[in-house]
């Protein structure tokens, strides 16, 4: 079971910028925790983006040779991939695929062709630096604007990534509009269809439904899950009213209850926890 924490879902809608050292200070935390991965900054324009701008600052004081977790930054255009592809600490570039044209011409500018033409230039570059591309569907599981979402354009969209030799492909709740119904639907066609792809789940929930819908994920065979401590996060572009990322502390209490073994250091998790509070309140 591969857990990602996302401090930079969690921070980037924040107004308040939070100041460099304490991203460090809470990052080198978490690396500290074992978590497979830690999706931790963005080489996104800092004027879409003002709350990432210090990404670069921020790498360069991470902690990173004690640690087994991954990095994770994520990218919005063939120039972003270009930047994080310069740090070889970057494991994986994260980059948001919308199955919505509305959303993608909201989110990076680009039409939905248009951004499969830089995913397949991110892909060579990525290919070329030993990274791995990882592409979130957004709207993944409807999206607010009308426009088409249905299985088989999912899976249309998957084909295309497989083509491009896409490895990992994340399924994005951005609105917070999955249930568990619609969760196991999309898991269970999905997964035996591309069993060569890693399948995750990056889910947004409001506090309520946040553990059926882990449950869901997790019986539907997700072996992949995102999550952020106190379920901070959202995306700023999707609305006004964000809804949070799920909480991890949520996910690693369902885990248990199944007995799956994460291997994560509960003692640093639960310093990582307190250390939450002081950084996003």
């Amino acid at each position: 079971m591969k857990i990602i924490e996302c401090p930079r879902d969690a921070m980037q809608g924040l107004h308040d910028f939070i100041p460099t050292e304490k991203k460090i200070d809470y990052i080198n935390q978490l690396l500290k925790v074992g978590f497979d991965t830690i999706d931790f900054g963005s080489f996104v324009s800092p004027k879409a983006i003002p709350q990432l701008r210090d990404t670069e600052e921020v790498l360069n004081r991470l902690h990173l040779t004690s640690s087994s977790s991954k990095l994770l930054a994520i990218v919005a255009n063939v120039r972003g991939a270009e930047a994080a592809t310069q740090f070889d600490e970057i494991t994986y570039l994260g980059y948001p695929l919308s199955l919505s044209e509305t959303f993608q011409q909201r989110n990076t500018n680009r039409s939905i062709d248009e951004a499969f033409d830089d995913l397949a230039e991110i892909q060579e570059l990525a290919e070329s630096n030993e990274q791995t591309l990882v592409v979130y569907l957004s709207m993944g599981f409807g999206n607010p604007y009308g426009d088409l979402y249905e299985m088989n354009y999912i899976g249309q969209f998957i084909d295309r990534l497989d083509e491009l030799e896409v490895s990992v492909v994340s399924l994005a709740d951005t609105i917070g509009v999955s249930t568990p119904e619609n969760i196991t639907k999309l898991f269970t066609s999905m997964i035996p269809r591309f069993p060569h792809i890693e399948i995750g789940a990056h889910l947004h929930s409001t506090p309520d439904a946040t553990e059926e819908k882990i449950v869901a994920a997790y019986q539907a065979g997700c072996r992949r899950i995102d999550g952020a401590i106190m379920g901070f996060g959202g995306c700023p572009m999707a609305e006004d009213g964000l809804v949070g990322n799920m909480a991890t502390e949520r996910i690693l209490a369902y885990l248990n209850t199944e007995n799956v073994n994460t291997g994560l250091n509960e003692i640093e998790f639960k310093t990582a926890l307190s250390k939450a509070s002081n950084v996003f309140m």
